[in-house]
């Protein structure tokens, strides 16, 4: 997000309207040219910052997501801390997802390790580690198939559905907005193309301003069961 040449204004403006803004960084932007003041200016605006970090070893981390990455990865959330991110005041936090067709493990305690690895091997700190279920779609969902492993994960996200999950997850509460604008009822169903509400066309943003769309019906398929397997799994990490 902090390449659209219009972020640092949404930021300024929803922050003077008091609006909470969460950034979803990859971090290694914050060392790219250009963007390197960006640690200050998420500081200055009060940005709760949620980034990704796959894990805290590095061979795992460099997989995953390349080579360079995690030294990349280590170095951000250094400049992080530095301009006061991973206190009480600036919130950071960090997003595991498995390296494979796995569920993650349980939040807390793979929070305490991430916080005593990062502090011991790098005196870094965060405030809490968030944990996501692996979706079945798109670059992922690729994977699975070109493994032949994609049937076998979908029953592993249907044997672990755990009906308790289903108050918190997050197409009950939020909706996804798309470049154009338009609705859908999940980040995950924007990318696969499921219009909000299961409508014929697309809902506007703009239908929010007269309408209220509580209670209204939600589009759900199998990739449904990566938000109730387990745990749980949200944009806030597990549910339960």
């Amino acid at each position: 997000p902090e390449m659209n040449p219009h972020f640092r204004y949404l930021v300024e403006q929803a922050r003077a309207m008091d609006v909470e803004v969460i950034d979803r960084c990859n971090l290694t932007i914050l060392l790219e040219p250009g963007y390197e003041d960006l640690p200050q200016f998420l500081a200055e605006n009060r940005v709760h910052v949620v980034a990704s970090l796959p894990c805290y070893l590095e061979e795992n981390v460099n997989a995953q997501r390349g080579k360079g990455v995690y030294q990349g990865s280590i170095e951000a959330i250094r400049r992080l801390n530095a301009r006061g991110y991973g206190s009480d005041d600036l919130l950071l936090d960090l997003v595991y997802n498995p390296t494979g067709p796995s569920l993650p493990p349980p939040q807390a305690v793979l929070e305490a390790d991430y916080k005593r690895e990062l502090d011991e091997r790098f005196g870094l700190r965060f405030n809490s580690l968030l944990t996501i279920t692996n979706m079945p779609i798109s670059r992922f969902g690729a994977v699975l198939l070109a493994h032949n492993q994609f049937n076998d994960y979908m029953q592993l996200l249907r044997d672990n559905f755990n009906r308790d999950t289903l108050p918190a997850v997050m197409c009950r509460a939020t909706v996804s907005v798309d470049y154009q604008g338009y609705l859908y009822d999940c980040d995950f169903n924007q990318m696969l193309d499921m219009p909000q509400g299961h409508h014929d066309g697309h809902q506007h943003l703009s239908v929010l301003l007269d309408h209220d769309l509580e209670g209204e019906p939600i589009y759900v398929a199998d990739h449904c069961f990566g938000c109730t397997a387990g745990a749980g799994s949200s944009c806030s990490g597990a549910l339960g």
